[in-house]
């Protein structure tokens, strides 16, 4: 008897694992509109989660040899933010000069991860939620 149940359980897991296997990670949440929106548009890097960009490599080497991009993907600052944030580094955790390729990395964030981007392009945060319905259930 305890063959068989290993072998059905066995079984169940199988089947299990081979129907999650066509299941897509970043599928849209229900109710969301077929609508393109910037987002969709918005090549990604594979490797760090930011936004593809001529200027991409340069961010990856300056910001991402000490900690992992998805520092950056969870903050959204202005410009003076970042500069602000950059000096901080800088004054507490050792970060180099980053002399002349200081102002191609603001411009790249200031650009993708600024706080007036955020509803636009938002590749680690989820938009927040219009138009709820709310509703009572019976009890």
């Amino acid at each position: 008897m305890k063959h068989v149940t290993a072998f059905f359980l066995i079984g169940v897991l199988v089947i299990s694992l081979a129907s999650f296997r066509n299941v897509s990670i970043r599928q849209k949440p229900l109710g969301t509109s077929s609508v393109m929106s910037a987002a969709d548009t918005v090549k990604i890097d594979a490797e760090s989660g930011m936004i593809n960009d001529p200027n991409l490599m340069m961010v990856k080497a300056q910001c991402t040899a000490c900690h992992s991009s998805k520092l950056i993907l969870q903050h959204r600052f202005t410009r003076a933010g970042w500069q602000e944030r950059i000096r901080w580094m800088q004054k507490y955790h050792k970060l180099w000069d980053l002399g002349e390729s200081e102002k191609v990395v603001l411009d790249y964030l200031e650009k993708y991860y600024g706080p007036e981007n955020a509803a636009n392009i938002n590749t680690f945060r989820r938009q927040p939620l219009k138009d709820v319905q709310w509703y009572r259930l019976p009890q």
